[in-house]
């Protein structure tokens, strides 16, 4: 009996069986080749990360994070930097500036004597220019010999000098002015208008008139730090904290070095939500929910809300001292976005820099994607089907 003997044509208006045979073929060869084949993907799945969760040697920590937990786990070691920024404060001092060594000092010396120790016959004043003030703090006066001028004011040393003066010429008269040496001047080194060396005009000169002398923060600056060198130490805060806390506004000291730079913590934002790229933090603190709204948001047709993980590393020195603190080096953060107990934990726990913030695929576009390539394939069966009866 032949091949062709046996399918018969279905009666007018109905499928044949020929068609239903090439149909049941192609559907056969389609389920098999998804089987053989990896599917269309986007992001991970929550299930295909936290797998390793549940052997008896994990190689990472799965923590799920609801507000029960969520206060101790703000006591875990903080990752990626200090944990907040350390700044200075202090109080204001006098109007006037005061001399430190390396500054250079002025005097004009008036004597109206006819004879003068200081003056010659037709002068009735002497200037010294330029004197040096020494690393002991002395400047060097002729027939008075040394005077020490460190940390006086302007006003007290040329109150001192002639003092010390009158003793050999009664009718001296001193004036005296200081130009700022490296010691009694402030480097503003970038981030502004323009930077360079600043002297201190008083002893309450602020960071904020230094800013302000230098032509202000430049506007294309993110989220900028103001960043202040002083003896060897580091120390930084938010410019918007700084302008909006008057008592932040610390008075400058000779020596110091103040850079303005952009925040350079961020984190890193995966999988299928609305970006995927390096984030940077536009303030201090950044909570799970905010990080996920940097990211653009979960994708409506891809994320799985229950499936937001907090990625982290810690050191082994942290795992090894902090209490309370991680049981591992690696640590994923489980977010479940779908109930109130979940959103208040997410708004609650603080995204770290350096962290990766993953939005999970969810299960159901897995499915989709089979119905759709399901459905492709019905449709070409419905094709083939139709070219070989002719319709």
């Amino acid at each position: 009996m032949s091949f062709g003997t046996d399918i018969q044509a279905s009666p007018a208006g109905g499928e044949s069986a020929l068609s239903r045979f090439l149909r049941l073929c192609f559907l056969s060869a389609g389920i098999a080749l998804l089987a053989a084949c990896s599917l269309p993907r986007g992001a991970a799945q929550q299930s295909e990360i936290l797998k390793d969760e549940t052997p008896e040697t994990p190689s990472f920590q799965v923590v799920q994070v609801t507000r029960n937990v969520v206060d101790g786990l703000a006591k875990w070691p903080v990752t990626g930097w200090s944990g907040s920024y350390h700044w200075l404060t202090g109080t204001r001092g006098p109007s006037s500036s005061v001399i430190h060594a390396g500054d250079r000092v002025n005097l004009l010396v008036w004597d109206s004597q006819e004879v003068s120790l200081l003056t010659g016959a037709e002068e009735k004043s002497v200037e010294m220019r330029g004197i040096t003030v020494s690393p002991n703090g002395e400047i060097f006066v002729p027939y008075i010999d040394t005077v020490v001028v460190n940390g006086l004011t302007p006003d007290d040393a040329r109150a001192r000098v002639q003092t010390l003066l009158e003793e050999i010429v009664p009718s001296a008269q001193v004036q005296l002015s200081v130009e700022p040496g490296q010691r009694n001047s402030v480097d503003l080194v970038g981030g502004v208008s323009k930077p360079g060396s600043f002297p201190l005009p008083s002893r309450d000169y602020s960071i904020l008139s230094l800013i302000a002398t230098s032509g202000g923060i430049k506007p294309e600056l993110r989220n900028p730090l103001v960043r202040l060198i002083r003896a060897g130490k580091t120390y930084e805060i938010r410019a918007e904290t700084l302008f909006a806390d008057a008592s932040r506004d610390i008075v400058l000291r000779g020596g110091d070095k103040v850079l303005i730079q952009e925040d350079t913590r961020s984190f890193t934002a995966l999988g299928a939500s609305g970006t995927e790229d390096i984030i940077y933090f536009p303030k201090e603190r950044i909570s799970a929910l905010e990080a996920v709204s940097l990211m653009g948001g979960l994708s409506d047709s891809r994320a799985d809300p229950k499936g937001v993980l907090v990625l982290r590393e810690y050191s082994a020195r942290q795992v090894a001292q902090a209490r309370p603190g991680p049981d591992m080096q690696q640590v994923i953060f489980a977010f479940d976005l779908t109930n109130a107990d979940g959103l208040f934990a997410a708004r609650n726990f603080s995204v770290n820099p350096g962290d990766t913030v993953l939005a999970t695929e969810s299960p159901v576009t897995k499915a989709r994607t089979i119905f759709g390539l399901v459905g492709s394939i019905f449709g070409l069966t419905t094709q083939v089907a139709g070219a070989s009866t002719g319709n």
